[in-house]
């Protein structure tokens, strides 16, 4: 471990993406759709753009700060948070100041834009929180704990650049998964990241899942996909709010790795109207027995099923299916 030689905040400081712009030529900017980025892989994906002829790219984003101990300890005055977005392989710097969000809050916001013939392949996105320390400005007091990953090229938002599924036959495989063995998939959220267990003791699942096939096998593995990826959305939530750390008041406090980020994103779709931390107390206090847990389930999986875009996907597979049939019967 590094040591400095002035004070440094102990807390977690996290950075999401949430929203990317894309400007082409003319001016015009397009939204790139949200299964371009990841907040669990924290990876954009800019292969995924509908258009080729991006020119630069805007990405919003928010950072939390344990603003708690910056109030309380009083080391630091004249506290900036700053985004450096590089890429060593063209040396490319783009710097953005985030300002801060609701008045007493976390959370800082802000946007970091650059040019696309500035970047070859993938980028690196920090936040650094700076300050005056004794008397000196400019010192970097915290940092994220990890960095995003800008991919230029890929079109999955993937930072080990390959699908995070495994094919294992559940029947014969290991003791906790023979129990599962009517099951398709599951979400195994033990590891440090997580991961589908595709079940291959079932019958042309993996052929539909991986696009192999007809037209309709096709449609009908993008549905399967959507599912999938609702099906983690909801475990990866489970998993999150189950192993929260709670301060000395009974405050709960975001995880700082992807667990955080996922609750963050899930949250004011489940406890809609509130600050994602007076959510987090709220669904806390439900899972722990003083409320209704089950009222927050149909809540939870709408929250899931958004973010999988499970009512895009469908809408999209009943069209395609009515225009298989339209063929087949012309």
């Amino acid at each position: 471990m590094r040591a400095y030689p002035y004070p440094r905040l102990t807390g977690a400081v996290t950075a999401r993406v949430t929203a990317v712009r894309l400007r082409g030529p003319g001016g015009t900017r397009e939204q790139l759709d949200t299964k371009g980025y990841s907040v669990v892989e924290q990876v954009v994906a800019l292969g995924r753009a509908e258009r080729d002829d991006w020119q630069t790219a805007r990405l919003a984003l928010t950072a939390t700060l344990p603003t708690r101990e910056i109030e309380t300890k009083g080391h630091w005055s004249d506290v900036a948070v700053v985004a450096v977005l590089t890429e060593g392989a063209t040396n490319a710097r783009t710097v953005a100041r985030l300002e801060p969000g609701v008045e007493g809050g976390r959370d800082w916001i802000g946007e970091i834009e650059f040019d696309r013939d500035d970047h070859l392949d993938r980028a690196s996105l920090a936040v650094h929180v700076v300050a005056t320390v004794g008397g000196i400005a400019g010192r970097i007091i915290a940092s994220t704990d990890q960095e995003w990953l800008i991919d230029m090229t890929a079109e999955a938002p993937l930072r080990e650049r390959q699908l995070d599924v495994s094919t294992v036959s559940f029947a014969r495989g290991t003791e906790w998964l023979r129990s599962f063995r009517d099951a398709p998939w599951i979400v195994d959220t033990a590891g440090r990241m997580p991961t589908v267990r595709l079940n291959s003791d079932f019958e042309g699942l993996v052929e539909l899942v991986e696009g192999h096939g007809s037209k309709v096998e096709s449609v009908v593995g993008e549905m399967l996909l959507a599912q999938m990826c609702a099906d983690v959305w909801t475990a990866v939530f489970h998993s999150a709010i189950g192993d929260l750390e709670i301060e000395d008041d009974g405050t709960p406090l975001f995880p700082p790795d992807w667990r955080g980020a996922v609750l963050r994103e899930m949250l004011p779709d489940i406890v809609p109207g509130r600050s994602v931390e007076d959510a987090l107390r709220e669904v806390h206090i439900r899972r722990t027995g003083e409320g209704s847990w089950m009222d927050l389930q149909p809540r939870i999986q709408y929250a899931a099923a958004r973010r999988a875009e499970v009512p895009k996907a469908l809408a999209g597979t009943v069209r395609d299916i009515e225009r298989l049939n339209q063929e087949t019967h012309a």
